[in-house]
């Protein structure tokens, strides 16, 4: 099953995608978000419509990223041994961790925003896991039981900002950098997220490519890790890690510019497709550079 949110004449909703179109839960049920329909265990009503008539394509919406609204978004760094590598980083025995905030994410087709202050806006495909349900200290063995879906995702990294200091914060987080999307796919129907199979796409040409049994850290260590530190809540989303490929490490690097479709492909999920558009300053026609 594939959830999704999006908007519509202006009025955000959550819907059931299905190969017609979208059913929209939020006119059918009374929580006013994905998030909240998660934490109401809802799942086997949203399944019973799935050959309902959808109320609309799936191209007339907007959509928006698939939790908009998470209590908490937490990222892992340098959790493939390639991406380790090219970095020249040592593997370290428990995961890096930090945060990426709401605002900083869009959903599929919008814009990936590279800002006015940085020429080096980098890609990062990764599977996003979406929480399901409330856990404190979960189990590794029982970590799975609490994820809701898993979605794709780009973790857009502002590199020069990153390296500010030895805290990733300031490149990771902003605006308009954090696709997440088109959908989630219910956790049913991917029971091993380890033989999923993640590749990233600029322009068409591929830049990632790796399957998800490589990571250090396995998804169920995050989730038992990350509850250990705080509780999991429903519609908290885990950003697993980005694998080698980096356009920053790259000879010579590659980066981001306006006009680039960058694309973040999962098996069993499907394509997060934004184009990259340069921000613009207020009342200019074009970006600020230093040489302006």
């Amino acid at each position: 099953m594939k959830l999704c949110s999006f908007s519509k004449n202006g009025t955000s909703s959550y819907g059931l995608v299905t190969e017609a179109g979208i059913v929209d839960l939020g006119r059918r049920f009374a929580e006013p978000d994905l998030r909240a329909f998660l934490a109401a265990g809802d799942m086997a009503k949203a399944a019973a419509l799935a050959t309902a008539a959808p109320d609309y394509a799936f191209d007339e919406v907007t959509h928006e990223p698939v939790i908009p609204n998470p209590d908490k978004i937490i990222c892992v760094g340098l959790n493939y041994h390639a991406h380790i590598e090219e970095t020249g980083r040592e593997e370290t025995p428990n995961p890096v961790l930090f945060a990426r905030y709401a605002g900083s994410q869009i959903g599929h087709g919008a814009p990936l925003v590279k800002p006015l202050e940085s020429d080096k806006f980098d890609y990062e495909g990764e599977v996003a896991v979406i929480i399901g349900k409330e856990g404190r200290r979960i189990s590794e063995a029982g970590a799975l039981d609490y994820v809701a879906g898993y979605a794709c995702y780009n973790d857009g990294s502002v590199r020069d900002w990153q390296k500010h200091t030895h805290q990733f914060m300031p490149g990771k987080t902003f605006a308009g950098t954090g696709g997440f999307g088109p959908w989630m796919v219910t956790a049913d129907e991917i029971p091993d997220p380890a033989k999923m199979h993640l590749q990233t796409r600029l322009n068409g040409e591929v830049m990632q490519d790796t399957t998800v049994d490589l990571l250090v850290t396995s998804i169920p260590r995050l989730i038992a890790y990350c509850s250990t530190i705080l509780p999991l809540l429903p519609g908290d989303v885990i950003v697993s890690g980005t694998p080698g490929g980096v356009g920053a490490r790259r000879n010579p690097p590659l980066f981001m510019k306006d006009g680039d479709v960058c694309e973040v492909e999962v098996s069993g999920i499907g394509i997060l497709r934004n184009p990259v558009m340069a921000e613009v300053a207020a009342g200019a026609d074009a970006p600020v550079t230093e040489d302006a």
